[in-house]
């Protein structure tokens, strides 16, 4: 159902109503208190004595606590902040697959290193990863606005709760590496080469749990003060790093095209320079934090004085998120098994990039409009819509809720149509150093993750509903169902498709699985909102960008696959292709997005013409 304020010039505030400075609305609680809402996150609370009369205000605004600022225009500030930090960290992140794939392939070396790479990510998610993001900056937010010092010992105690835990279980999984390999992949453990190079490969990358660790918690606490942008910028560090360690590995050992290296060929010292790499760029991303947190007036003080001070309520919250993540962890062991041993029957069948680094690099490239727009758009979002949850504020989380969804719609719609129509020119253009064949494996694996990009984005938007409430144990519940229908699909398409195409199955699967959470998210939020989360104007936009954008994927796709079979596949002509399919997508999807009037679409192109124009 459409919200009121709706403007028909496209202009609006974060919350999708009018212009935030012009917005004003009254009205009286179930608690007797009236609340005189001057923008989306300004309100002037009211007592009603018994005759109904608004009290006077029991003291002048200015004595009341500091709080972070958190207008449209900071919203919006901290959000392009974000944006751009993302935007260039991805675009290192790309750099470093392609030097990755320049050096080792895409085939069964390159297996070896991705299994032992994600081990780390995996374990700490596992141990607290997950709930450090969704639960604590709700915590850390309630700490700044109750606790006399702002929330900086809860923050202490906080880090060093976390280092501590962090630092036991890393000493525990680097000796247990060998059996977390084998966990990961009983098809590489078969083979005595494979298993010792990724064992190496694992002892020097599950270190870096413990920086990564280190380096969400700071980012939370910086997040918790409105300061967004450490987070997203320092990635960038651990990016260049690992790219000069396989450019390193380039100059000494010669490209992967010369040298073919595989698990039998790769030397000690090759691994060593890769593994030294990997840790040293996320040490060096965690260090780069401190600057940061003494820019924004925050001091390190170890602290074990753990209980009486709200951690135990944290870690109650926290149990839904761990088991949250432990389904996730699990459906994504389940795939990385299938897509390794699919991987390996393909390459010996002669069709490289098949396995689980075609399924990772596809991921990346697939994610990384949701990480420009929509997490940046929501991390930003989340300690307000914190706020108005904490007051109670149905209406304020609704507004947020939709404006997320809306906002970030007009860039994941074109994008995943864009991934469906121009998949394999993009793979065969930024993985040409892997070898043809290789990329072009990646590039069907990227168009298969294509539509799912759509329900991936709304999902995570609409979890925010439930995490601002401090409520996890509802996205636990979402999270098993999206983990049975991924792990149940990638094992069908394991069984049911020939080894070249079942990890491109496993990757529509995977979209597959957040539509199916998607329906059951949307509706318990809805419920949870007084049953109307603006479903009429929010499912009225995708249906019209969903509208415009077939055609442009249509017409795109045909402009690319003609250049392609002109030009052929090489980097210069998957270069034409990717060019002249994508102008034309984008064209169409502008030209019909117009004549539908979409107003989200209009103001984006608005802005960008603004923007150009001066």
């Amino acid at each position: 159902m459409g919200a009121p304020n709706d403007p028909t010039d496209g202009t609006r505030g974060p919350t999708g109503g009018g212009p935030a400075e012009e917005t004003m609305a009254l009205r009286v609680a179930p608690d007797d208190t009236m609340r005189l809402r001057l923008a989306p996150e300004d309100t002037m609370v009211l007592r009603l004595p018994a005759g109904g009369v608004p009290a006077p205000a029991p003291a002048p605004a200015s004595e009341a606590p500091a709080k972070p600022s958190g207008g449209p225009r900071s919203l919006l500030k901290s959000s392009a902040v974000m944006a751009a930090g993302t935007i260039v960290s991805r675009i290192t992140g790309f750099l470093r697959t392609l030097v990755m794939a320049a050096a080792i392939g895409v085939g069964t070396l390159n297996d070896s290193y991705q299994v032992a790479n994600v081990l780390p990510t995996m374990i700490y998610v596992l141990v607290g990863g997950g709930a450090l993001n969704a639960v604590f900056v709700p915590q850390l937010v309630r700490a700044m606005k109750k606790d006399d010092d702002g929330g900086e010992a809860y923050a202490n105690r906080l880090l060093t709760l976390v280092m501590v835990a962090l630092a036991g279980v890393t000493v525990v999984c680097v000796l247990a590496a060998p059996l977390l390999v084998h966990m990961m992949s009983p098809d590489i453990a078969s083979d005595p080469q494979r298993m010792a190079v990724t064992v190496a490969f694992a002892r020097y990358c599950l270190p870096t749990l413990f920086f990564m660790g280190a380096h969400v918690v700071l980012g939370q606490i910086l997040n918790a003060r409105e300061r967004f942008g450490a987070m997203m910028w320092t990635p960038v560090l651990n990016n260049l790093v690992i790219i000069a360690s396989f450019g390193g590995f380039v100059w000494a050992f010669g490209s992967f095209t010369e040298s073919s290296v595989s698990p039998a060929t790769v030397t000690p010292e090759g691994v060593r320079l890769l593994g030294l790499g990997t840790l040293l760029g996320l040490t060096v991303q965690a260090l780069a934090m401190l600057p940061y947190l003494r820019d924004a007036g925050f001091r390190l003080r170890p602290r074990f004085d753990f209980r009486g001070h709200g951690l135990g309520k944290a870690m109650g919250l926290a149990k839904w998120t761990l088991l949250f993540v432990l389904v996730n962890q699990l459906g994504m062991i389940v795939v990385t098994q299938l897509a390794t041993e699919a991987g390996s029957l393909a390459e010996d069948a002669g069709h490289t990039g098949s396995g689980i680094t075609a399924y990772n690099y596809a991921l990346l490239l697939w994610q990384m409009p949701q990480a420009i727009i929509t997490v940046s758009v929501m991390t930003a979002a989340l300690p307000r819509i914190s706020r108005a949850a904490q007051d109670d504020d149905k209406a304020a989380i609704r507004e947020d809720i939709s404006y997320g969804l809306r906002t970030s719609a007009v860039a994941i719609v074109p994008c995943a149509f864009a991934f469906l129509a121009l998949g394999v020119p993009m793979a065969t253009l930024l993985y040409a150093g892997s070898g043809a064949e290789g990329a072009r494996g990646i590039g069907f694996v990227l168009m298969a993750f294509g539509l799912g990009l759509i329900p991936y984005s709304v999902q995570y938007v609409v979890l925010r509903g439930f995490y601002a409430y401090e409520d996890t144990r509802t996205p636990f519940y979402n999270t098993v169902v999206v983990a049975l229908v991924n792990a149940a699909g990638s094992a069908l398409c394991f069984v049911v498709l020939s080894p070249r195409w079942a990890v491109a199955g496993m990757a529509a699967s995977y979209g597959l699985a957040y539509g199916v959470g998607v329906g059951i998210a949307w509706r318990r939020l809805r419920k949870r909102l007084g049953g109307d989360l603006d479903g009429r104007r929010v499912l009225g936009t995708y249906a019209r960008l969903v509208a415009a954008a077939v055609p442009a994927a249509a017409a795109g796709g045909g402009v690319a696959y003609a250049v392609t079979t002109t030009l052929g596949s090489g980097a210069a002509g998957s270069l034409a292709s990717l060019l002249a399919g994508g102008l034309v997508l984008l064209g169409v999807f502008l030209a019909v997005a117009h004549f539908l009037r979409l107003p989200e679409v209009s103001a984006l192109t608005a802005m960008v013409r603004g923007r150009i124009g001066r």
